[in-house]
């Protein structure tokens, strides 16, 4: 099993130090998020500065870039980084597509399949010269003269994941992806009954194996030094599981154990704008469903027996900092490549 960190928003400036330091305690690789900050930027600054260790976004929210702007950074990125870069890409949500990005949300499954074809269509002509002819309900593409063709690079392969939490999306990562990003907010049982299941059926309509797509998740939990320190922790994670909790678009994941009416609860409270309220209403047997709580020195194990045979590479939903921890992300590291 692969371990990776995420590198924290607004760290621009300290990007290719963060990654020399994750490269040098043994991660495998290293994500950037699409919060409040550009997901490309930092990378682009942290693979000249590595060697070994892989570079993902985790991810870039698809729709608001035409796939053009994305394949020519990602280009970039994998000719950088000697193809360590991994394009990871989501979808987000209406209300964020439509009155964030002022973007058009149609679709969001469909068109997604068509901007991952469109992006291949497009690097084929970066890489071999062919006529430049992609043709789909959502994105058409017909003009790639050479004085906008960045040409070959040594990694033409570029590893596509995308995220995503219900079935369609699943599918979609079984059939055309390399990889999927299974969201933090998820339980076992949601992975064993409705991703994984999912992910086959795309599998098996592309004739490819299991083998041929990893599963990687950033992970909730609960840790401290001391038992105390456990307890101390869990309002801040219950407070996140809540918040995701409210969305209507994970409403699977708690339909799934017949939590459907604390979902309902959370998004009054949340259009209530009752935030702090929110947290209250995730017990510790539903803390338990959605995180791995267990001190510094049994975590680690913890967290590998949980999903051994589920997921190919993990993370701490938490971001990684040089210097700070570190005893804790070695142990990992070590635990999870045993």
């Amino acid at each position: 099993m692969k371990f990776d960190a995420t590198l924290g928003p607004g760290q621009l400036s300290q990007a290719a130090a963060i990654a020399q330091a994750a490269e040098a305690i043994g991660f495998d690789g290293l994500w950037t998020t699409e919060t409040a900050h550009n997901p490309f930027l930092p990378l682009a600054l942290a693979a000249p500065s590595t060697q070994r260790i892989s570079l993902g976004t985790s991810i870039a929210i698809a729709f608001p870039r035409s796939p053009m702007v994305t394949a020519q950074l990602a280009w970039d990125l994998a000719d950088l980084s000697n193809g360590r870069f991994i394009l990871g890409l989501g979808t987000q949500v209406k209300a964020h597509i439509t009155r964030r990005f002022s973007t058009v949300w149609d679709s969001p499954g469909p068109r997604l399949r068509e901007y991952i074809l469109s992006l291949r269509a497009i690097w084929d002509s970066f890489q071999n010269n062919t006529p430049l002819k992609y043709e789909g309900e959502f994105y058409k593409f017909s003009l790639l003269t050479p004085f906008f063709s960045p040409g070959p690079i040594k990694t033409p392969d570029i590893p596509i994941y995308i995220a995503g939490v219900n079935e369609y999306l699943c599918r979609l990562a079984g059939e055309l992806c390399q990889g999927f990003h299974v969201h933090s907010f998820h339980t076992i049982r949601y992975l064993r009954e409705a991703i994984l299941p999912n992910i086959e059926n795309g599998l098996q309509k592309a004739n490819r194996k299991r083998s041929d797509i990893q599963l990687t998740s950033g992970v909730f939990v609960v840790t401290g030094e001391t038992e105390r320190a456990v307890e101390d922790a869990k309002s801040a994670v219950k407070a996140q599981i809540a918040f995701y909790a409210s969305t209507s678009s994970y409403e699977p994941v708690l339909e799934i154990h017949g939590w459907q009416g604390i979902g309902k609860d959370l998004n009054a409270l949340s259009r209530q704008g009752r935030w702090a309220e929110m947290a209250d209403a995730i017990s510790d047997d539903m803390l338990n469903e959605f995180a791995v709580v267990a001190p510094y020195d049994q975590l680690a194990r913890r967290v590998r027996e949980r999903y051994e045979g589920l997921l190919d590479r993990v993370a701490y939903y938490f971001e990684f900092k040089a210097g700070i921890e570190d005893a804790l992300w070695k142990d990992a590291v070590k635990t999870m490549n045993a």
